[in-house]
């Protein structure tokens, strides 16, 4: 008897025991008792009694509680074989498959290997019989915890020059963690503000902010980047990470469409300009829908040590947008409010089958040397998937505010890319190697569409202030944080380095700034653990009323009249009037936005808008562009 095996399915179980080898089938037949002898074909009938009726359930039965989940998963899984990989993130090892004798070929089969066959697939006519009985496996889920240890256990591999030997263990590295989801909100109103400075330089091939345009980025951002540059050691060792959030946000707001290219500056679009004056969650929801999608940057560009990825190994990169989309849908089924380590969610994703791979052909990618540094070798295009999913949620989600983190310095933070060659010298595989743990925030819910609506998270009630009525705020005692010490500088004048005070100057100057006056209520009675006093909140009435009473509406142009008399003919003329307005005797303003019918409308009134540096002369019928405003 003799089978066609080359297919992928197996449709039957003497299809599957006929693709074994006449002595694997002997081992095999071994286990169920019985004398084996003979032709290949009386083994084959051996199994399949042995595996007829009820006695296949006796079988599973028998099996330890990790091989039976190895058939349940398979059992109730779309394909019929096994997945190795899905099942060690989900469980943490594989099944027992059979004992290893004295050489490598010479193993025990065990009995979870009569349910498998030719690269562990499972038979359709056996998978349905199993189907009526075995139960489906456990779901698999986010491992969360409410609160963060103080302190991460960081493992270390160094050379103690003294005794000549090389020590291994682990140093406790404090946790730097940054709430996100309302500084995001300022940072965005705060990159947009810059941007209508004219103070945002980028490529116009790369699209990257230009190196002062970051370090402008970075000193608007609310208690810096996240990691503040150091003095590098020497030349060849550079532990620095450079700018992450500062580096973000013009391409956000570029591939979100609130800015555009002008020459070498960025200038804000129509979407931008009305984005200053709306909520800031509805736009960063838009700013995320967006990025799903753009080309402007592949995240995996800013793992600097993997080379190839302009030349031979381009071609064999996945597309950007599967691979955000994947990391999207796992985001999207993180607990909110629960911190998860970054090494559980990779695991999550792939025991979920939500993983994704950054390449299809790793060989064109390397470190150092394309010959022996190549990622094509046997396991080390993982370390690319993985860290180009720390890329993605430090740089772009934690920038605009979805999930809050917690970090450690990325030199040294991780070891398991050791092995690769070429690696020795680096301090870090990536810089977002940092990355310890994150939580999904309310903001984050709504972009990902968990939530419908966005309600922020409500402020942690911690009385360590005290709000007096004649409007100075004190530390009531030592615990008051650093920054809960920077955001009383945004809103207050320091006094003492124990008092501040409340003035509606600074308060104007914070909501300019991005913060708004409910966020400054809130946290003035959160930190204070009472209401706060008549004469305070009403001075934060007034300065929440004064905040309405003027609006920006945009740049417009200062157009110059030869005298009164023409500028008021144009501003009262009726093609010319609903496109401009007159500003003193001679001069007219014009919305950039009515820019272009104003100009018609004057070449229909006889007149022309003469260029700016051409000065008008009394009493000649014509008018210029004297100035921007």
């Amino acid at each position: 008897m003799h089978y066609n095996t080359y297919d992928d399915e197996l449709p039957t179980l003497e299809i599957g025991l006929d693709s074994v080898n006449t002595d694997e089938l002997r081992k095999l037949a071994a286990l169920t008792g019985q004398k084996v002898s003979g032709k290949k074909a009386d083994i084959i009938a051996i199994i399949v009694r042995y595996l007829a009726g009820e006695r296949v359930r006796a079988v599973w039965e028998g099996l330890d509680d990790l091989q039976r989940a190895a058939v349940a998963e398979t059992v109730h899984s779309p394909n019929s074989q096994f997945e190795g990989v899905r099942f060690r993130a989900k469980y943490g090892r594989d099944p027992e498959w059979g004992f290893p004798g004295a050489r490598t070929y010479d193993k025990t089969p065990s009995a979870l290997c009569l349910f498998f066959y030719r690269n562990k697939v499972m038979p359709a006519d056996l998978k349905a019989r199993l189907m009526a009985f075995v139960p489906e496996p456990r779901q698999t889920a986010i491992a969360a915890v409410d609160r963060l240890p103080p302190v991460y256990e960081c493992p270390f591999v160094r050379w103690n020059e003294k005794e000549r030997i090389r020590e291994t263990g682990t140093e406790d590295v404090p946790l730097a963690v940054h709430e996100t989801e309302r500084p995001a909100q300022r940072e965005l109103l705060s990159v947009l503000r810059l941007v209508d400075t004219g103070k945002v330089a980028v490529s116009d091939s790369t699209r990257r902010a230009s190196a002062s345009t970051v370090e402008a980025i970075a000193a608007i951002l609310d208690q810096g980047d996240y990691y503040p540059h150091v003095p590098p050691k020497n030349q060849w060792h550079d532990e620095n990470a450079g700018p992450i959030r500062a580096f973000a946000w013009p391409l956000l707001i570029q591939a979100g469409g609130l800015a555009q290219l002008s020459g070498t500056k960025l200038q804000l679009t129509k979407a931008g300009r009305k984005a200053l004056s709306e909520p800031a969650a509805g736009t960063i929801r838009t700013l995320w829908t967006k990025w799903m999608n753009t080309s402007i940057i592949d995240e995996l560009a800013r793992i600097d040590c993997v080379k190839g990825q302009t030349g031979k190994g381009k071609r064999g990169l996945t597309a950007v947008s599967g691979r955000r989309e994947a990391i999207a849908d796992s985001l999207a089924e993180c607990p909110p409010g629960g911190w998860i380590a970054t090494e559980d969610f990779i695991r999550y994703m792939k025991a979920s089958g939500n993983d994704f791979s950054a390449t299809r052909d790793a060989w064109g990618l390397y470190i150092c040397e394309q010959q022996y540094g190549s990622l094509g070798y046997d396991g080390s295009a993982g370390f690319l998937d993985q860290r180009y999913l720390m890329s993605l949620l430090l740089e772009y989600a934690a920038t605009l505010g979805i999930i809050d983190v917690a970090l450690i310095p990325p030199a040294g933070a991780r070891r398991d890319f050791r092995g690769l060659w070429g690696t020795d010298d680096l301090p870090f595989f990536s810089r977002y190697d940092g990355l310890m743990y994150f939580r999904l925030t309310p903001l984050g819910a709504y972009c990902l569409d968990v939530e419908s609506e966005y309600r922020s998270a409500p402020m942690e009630v911690k009385p360590v202030l005290r709000v007096l009525p004649n409007m100075e705020i004190v530390a009531a005692g030592s615990d008051l944080e650093q920054s809960d010490r920077l955001a009383l500088n945004a809103y207050a004048t320091p006094v003492s380095d124990f008092v501040w005070r409340l003035e509606s100057g600074k308060l104007l100057a914070a909501i300019e700034a991005g913060r708004q006056m409910e966020e400054i209520r809130e946290f003035l009675a959160a930190r204070s653990g009472e209401a706060l006093p008549g004469t305070v909140a009403r001075l934060l009435d007034d300065v929440a009323g004064r905040t309405t009473k003027v609006h920006d509406r945009g740049l417009a142009r200062l157009v110059e009249c030869a005298d009164a008399a023409l500028a008021t003919l144009i501003a009262n003329d009726t093609r010319t009037r609903k496109h401009c307005m007159l500003a003193g005797d001679r001069h007219l303003v014009v919305a950039a936005s009515s820019e272009a019918a104003f100009r018609r409308a004057l070449r229909d009134a006889g007149y022309l808008l003469a260029a700016g540096d051409k000065r008008p002369a009394r009493n000649k019928p014509m008018i210029s562009l004297a100035a921007e405003a």
